[in-house]
């Protein structure tokens, strides 16, 4: 009587090893560079909510006239965008003023936006915010 074949034979089994040590070769180089991706993403993202806020807070400075709290803030350079944001700078973000600030209502004024334990390595944003409140 003729025994029948179970299991896998060790040439299949090394054939398989070495497909998966071939794709994982492949697969791995484009996964480690995530981190960098997801921090510039998360900075863009800070600057993106952070001009938006300023745009809002303008316009609710032009409707009403005067600083009126809940309406309008005092916005006259980069560092004042954190008390319009709703729930403040997310923690370990820092923006810095590229252009200078002002008392003048609706100037632009450049933005950096950066994370703050920071390498010369890190990823920044730039925005422009709206001074308004003056």
């Amino acid at each position: 009587m003729k025994q029948q074949q179970r299991g896998f034979t060790l040439i299949e089994l090394v054939m398989v090893i070495v497909v998966l040590g071939i794709l994982a070769a492949v697969a791995i180089p484009k996964y480690i560079d995530l981190k960098s991706d997801a921090q510039r993403a998360a900075v863009q993202g800070v600057a993106g909510a952070a001009a938006s806020a300023s745009a809002i807070n303008y316009a609710g400075c032009s409707l009403k006239g005067t600083v009126t709290t809940g309406v309008c803030s005092t916005v006259s350079d980069c560092m004042d965008v954190a008390g319009i944001l709703q729930g403040g700078m997310p923690a370990g973000y820092t923006t810095t003023t590229s252009t200078g600030n002002t008392t003048t209502n609706g100037v632009a004024i450049s933005c950096v936006a950066k994370f703050s334990p920071s390498v010369a390595t890190d990823p920044t944003a730039s925005f422009t915010i709206i001074s308004a409140g003056n």
